[in-house]
């Protein structure tokens, strides 16, 4: 028998080869992007939140637009920028946000669902850290300045020379216009969504935001080619990007502050002045999505979230508020 085996094993791959039956290797289909319908480039830049900021684009409901950003400081800084380019950064002129676009059919009460169809960083990238501001403010005095040129045909970032980093980017501030006609600044988050800085929202995912204007009046910036949960001193590998978003209005989807998801979870944010109050308040939204959604009692969506749900601290950093997201798997539904 032993020897019958191994005969077996020895002819079987040369006859294979012989007759030519060798399968080749699979290769997979390249990824096919819906082409933009609307350009807005870097010129079209403001950096505050307003309803009375002029739009700069209007699409119609359902447009893939092509939208160009720049690293949160507007151009204050290039690859070769030092520490000292860094701490006289005009902090006035921080985000620099591109936009806004009206989008038609849009009103008080919708939701705008955009969709991040891709996400293509800029060949070079900051973080800087301070005294005065970071989740250590007061408690660490260190400066510091890093600038990288970033490998994007590795898609790696490189922190040191023993520090590899993958790539993972995505846009820091994704916002509509506030109810409001004060020029607010952009650093905290808001309902309208804004300075949210959750790496979570990356190429793939669809973020749902509350409209409060006519238009929407939809601005993105503060791009990032990496960052960890938390975003501890208040800068990620900064840089620019061009980034493909389908943005569309939704009449019959109704929610108080941001949510988002992928086709494996969907995700709850809650802003507050304390982790406290944004947790909270995330888990009080993502009661509510299962509930309407799925046709369950409050209790049991509690129960659930208590079971599958997932708490994760998007960013500490942009005072007065942080931001809190609770996550669910869909397939648990299924």
């Amino acid at each position: 028998m032993k020897k019958i085996l191994l005969y077996s094993l020895v002819i079987t791959p040369l006859f294979a080869c012989k007759n030519d039956t060798v399968s080749e290797p699979t290769v997979m289909p390249e990824e096919v992007l819906p082409k933009a319908e609307y350009t807005l480039t870097t010129d079209k830049t403001h950096d505050k939140f307003s309803s009375t900021i002029p739009h700069q684009l209007q699409v119609p409901d359902g447009s893939v637009v092509e939208v160009f950003t720049l690293e949160a400081t507007g151009g204050q800084l290039n690859l070769n920028s030092t520490q000292e380019d860094f701490d006289n950064v005009d902090m006035d002129k921080i985000h620099t946000l591109t936009g806004p676009i009206y989008v038609e059919g849009a009103q008080a009460g919708d939701v705008l669902a955009v969709e991040i169809l891709d996400l293509e960083p800029g060949d070079w990238g900051w973080t800087g850290m301070g005294p005065d501001f970071g989740f250590l403010a007061g408690e660490w005095e260190t400066h510091g300045f890093k600038t990288y040129a970033l490998d994007k045909e590795n898609n790696r970032v490189n922190f040191s020379e023993n520090i590899s980093i993958p790539l993972k980017p995505f846009l820091g501030v994704i916002g509509v216009a506030p109810p409001t006609e004060e020029m607010l600044v952009t650093f905290p988050p808001r309902a309208n969504g804004g300075n949210m800085d959750d790496p979570n929202m990356i190429k793939g995912t669809t973020v749902y935001l509350p409209v409060f204007v006519e238009g929407a009046l939809l601005s993105v910036g503060d791009s990032h080619a990496v960052q960890g949960l938390g975003e501890v001193v208040g800068t990620a590998v900064e840089c620019d990007m061009r980034a493909l978003l389908r943005i569309s209005v939704l009449k019959d989807k109704k929610i108080e502050e941001p949510q988002y998801e992928t086709d494996e979870y969907y995700a709850t944010t809650g802003y507050g002045t304390t982790i406290d109050e944004a947790a909270k308040k995330a888990t009080k939204y993502m009661i509510s999505h299962i509930s309407e959604t799925y046709g369950m009692s409050e209790g049991d969506a509690y129960m659930l979230c208590s079971l599958i749900g997932d708490l994760k601290i998007a960013e500490v950093v942009d005072m007065p508020h942080m931001l809190v997201t609770m996550h669910i798997p869909k397939d648990v539904f299924k």
